[in-house]
């Protein structure tokens, strides 16, 4: 079968699909209201009907004449019944309906009256009152819907039954008559649409087509740097073309990003691999080596070790960022969050003081604690890994609108400016020696980002220069409680 072919097919089925569940909705939700409203009515006037006898004994609506429809169309009859389902009373509207058992409704209640033409159940009207229910009758092949209440004093007695009645023989055939009306529309606007779709399909493929010999050229070639070519026109076609061209230059950055990537983990990787594999020879090698120099080189490995692990973490986070992974936000409180991140902090550098300037009172954000925390360590090792020895780093928080704001400041020698825009990029070093002997990698800023991102917030740089740098990050505050 054609592509032609099958987007006609596959157009008018869907067209047909959508057109079926807009009829049957459409349909549903009149015809359904509408016997609703029958019953609403019948619940109404056979209240009225009990109200008049549990008062006097009598109702004056059983006395009125309503033998023509009301403004709304509605022929209601109302009767009353003994305690033993005798028919006392009913009203002049009654055009000569057999009296029928009050009971019986009560015992089984029937079905919503539109099941005849919608069975559907869409549920009924809601009548939490006991001892009511509804029935159906037939009567010379046209139904009637009937509400039935038993009527008891305030006391408990009981004084017999009231019964309210309206045809549904109108209503029915109209129904009908509407869905026979839906059915003929629907059947020819799927005609109508297949035709169409028929000779959209044939004037849309011819300069797909066009675009699909170009994509194959770039596929044999495998060269992202080419592009279809997009004419003149604005319709949509050249749009597809200009967005087409738009995706591979996205691919093209995407390949290119990649490939760094792929380079600068395999230049980190490599170094404290060559340390493992060079000790781990020399120990090899020289078994009998003095104790200190085997304990030094135990070290290295241990350390170039933990380096490569925490490296190798940081990669498949960030490879989870770039899958779409997210974070479960949920209300965190962040001054405890920050004073365990102060604490680590402090055991990571002896010669530094960290300090917490905050009001001593709960700021709930919204926020996942252990990837908060994470950041906040990121934040803190940063400005400790680049601020002179004795010097302080400061820990703040405070509220803005609807935001908290933490910062981070250290008294370092701040970031050139020139760097600024490139700090959150991966692999990023603004002194690479300096940041390789500080054991760094370039990842953790890019990783802080995304943290910060996940959670709804924002990190940016507020100042920086000799007297230090102040990095911000700000959250949504959550409802204290």
């Amino acid at each position: 079968m054609s592509v032609r072919w099958r987007l006609s097919l596959w157009y008018g089925l869907l067209s047909a699909l959508t057109l079926i569940i807009l009829g049957f909705v459409g349909y549903s939700f009149s015809v359904r209201q509408q016997y609703l409203n029958l019953d609403r009515v019948l619940i109404g006037s056979a209240r009225l009907v009990e109200t008049g006898i549990r008062a006097s004994g009598r109702s004056y609506a059983l006395e009125t004449d309503t033998s023509g429809p009301a403004r709304d169309g509605i022929v209601m009859v109302l009767r009353s019944y003994s305690l033993d389902g005798k028919l006392v009373s009913r009203s002049p509207s009654d055009p000569g309906l057999p009296p029928s058992d009050p009971q019986a409704p009560l015992t089984d209640p029937a079905k919503p009256a539109y099941y005849a033409v919608l069975p559907v159940p869409f549920g009924e009207v809601d009548d939490p009152r006991a001892n009511t229910a509804f029935g159906t009758l037939s009567v010379e092949g046209q139904r009637w819907r009937r509400y039935v209440i038993e009527v008891s004093s305030d006391a408990g007695k009981r004084l017999g039954y009231v019964e309210a009645l309206t045809p549904l023989g109108s209503l029915d055939n109209s129904a009908r008559q509407l869905a026979r009306v839906l059915l003929t529309v629907m059947g020819l606007s799927v005609l109508a649409v297949f035709l169409f779709g028929w000779w959209l399909a044939g004037s849309v493929l011819r300069p797909v087509e066009r675009m699909m010999d170009a994509a194959r050229g770039i596929t044999r070639s495998r060269d992202l740097g080419q592009r279809i070519p997009t004419g003149k026109n604005q319709d949509e076609l050249s749009r597809l073309a200009r967005t087409f061209n738009d995706m591979l230059g996205s691919l093209q950055s995407a390949w290119d990003s990649q490939q760094r990537f792929v380079g600068d983990a395999s230049h980190e990787l490599r170094a404290p691999l060559t340390v493992l594999r060079g000790n781990t020879e020399l120990l090899r090698r020289h078994p009998h080596l003095d104790a200190q120099e085997r304990e030094t080189m135990l070290s290295d490995i241990e350390k170039e070790a933990s380096r490569m692990n925490r490296l190798v973490d940081d990669l498949l986070l960030l490879a989870q960022s770039d899958a779409g992974s997210t974070l479960k936000r949920s209300p965190v409180e962040l001054r405890g969050i920050a004073a365990e991140a102060i604490r680590d902090a402090r055991r990571l550098s002896g010669d530094h003081t960290v300090m917490l300037d905050a009001p001593d009172e709960p700021f709930m954000v919204s926020g996942e604690k252990d990837r908060l925390r994470q950041l906040l360590l990121i934040l803190l090792d940063n400005a400790l890994k680049y601020s002179p020895a004795g010097t302080g780093v400061t820990v703040s928080i405070r509220r803005a609108e609807s935001h908290t704001i933490l910062s981070v400041q250290d008294q370092g020698i701040g970031i050139p400016e020139d760097a600024l825009p490139h700090i959150f990029e991966r692999f990023y070093r603004v002194d690479k020696a300096r940041s390789r002997k500080a054991g760094g990698v370039g990842l953790g800023l890019a990783i802080a980002e995304w943290i910060a991102a996940q959670l709804g917030g924002r990190l940016w740089v507020e100042q920086t220069g000799p007297q230090g740098t102040t990095f911000c990050l700000e959250l949504q505050t959550e409802g204290e409680g």
